[in-house]
């Protein structure tokens, strides 16, 4: 089962399918699986809802406006806890949407752009929804390659103000290099508050903003003893949150 499809209305007002039950795919996603991926009646798929719903299905018709399939298997995943979120600073290039792909992958559960001082790329007018649509695609994109069954959400711009006001009721953490803590030595936030990793753009994040953030609750923490590029940071924080709250 090498290929993943995404349809938010697998389940119906009864629930989830059961197995034997018939499904179908439409839109752009079942275009896809013909067209492109060339999926033909006879082979077996893996379709999810992005909401932790993966079903195993046979696949018995096959058409670019319609596939249908039949249910094999029917697998329910619990959402994260404590949720992992990436605030990525807006970065010039494709900096920034490679940090969220990669991230995606890793197993982030949300990410934030986020409009920081020190950006050299700026949303403004329709690029706001422009951009939030195209980090939104490729967070969708990178969590069928994963095989994700929860397909992580992607919020607005957000400004130092805004995340200022989401330190209080989270555990942030900010990606800084002359930080004395190292995030391996930081422990489990408690209640499973969600864990939020501030990654700032070229040059870093500004001090005033550091300031803003850490008296808002949040706190400062190193990878290791080199400087990562803000595509690199973010994916590898979480990577070692991974390990320290066992996903890994």
């Amino acid at each position: 089962m090498a290929h993943f499809f995404l349809s938010e209305t697998l389940g119906d007002a009864q629930g989830e399918p059961a197995v034997g039950s018939t499904v179908s795919l439409t839109g752009a996603e079942a275009k896809h699986a013909v067209t492109v991926s060339r999926v033909r009646p006879g082979e077996t798929l893996l379709l999810g809802d992005g909401a932790g719903l993966v079903l195993g299905v046979s696949v018995l018709s096959a058409d670019p406006a319609e596939l249908t399939a039949r249910v094999d298997s029917v697998r329910r995943t619990r959402p994260a806890a404590p949720r992992i979120v990436l605030v990525q600073a807006l970065a010039k290039g494709d900096r920034d949407e490679l940090a969220v792909q990669a991230a995606t992958e890793l197993g982030i559960d949300g990410v934030v752009p986020w409009a920081a001082s020190r950006s050299v790329s700026r949303w403004e007018g329709a690029k706001i929804a422009k951009g939030q649509a195209r980090w939104a695609a490729i967070v969708r994109e990178a969590s069928k390659q994963s095989i994700r069954p929860w397909l992580p959400t992607v919020s607005p711009l957000t400004s130092t103000k805004q995340l200022a006001a989401l330190a209080g009721s989270t555990r942030m953490l900010l990606l800084e290099p002359s930080a004395a803590d190292r995030l391996t030595t930081i422990g489990q936030p408690a209640e499973n508050l969600d864990i939020v990793l501030v990654v700032g753009p070229e040059g870093g994040i500004a001090p005033s903003e550091l300031d803003i953030l850490e008296r808002a609750g949040a706190t400062r923490v190193r990878l290791g003893d080199t400087v990562l590029r803000t595509s690199t940071a973010g994916p590898a924080a979480v990577a070692i949150l991974n390990a320290a709250l066992g996903r890994w």
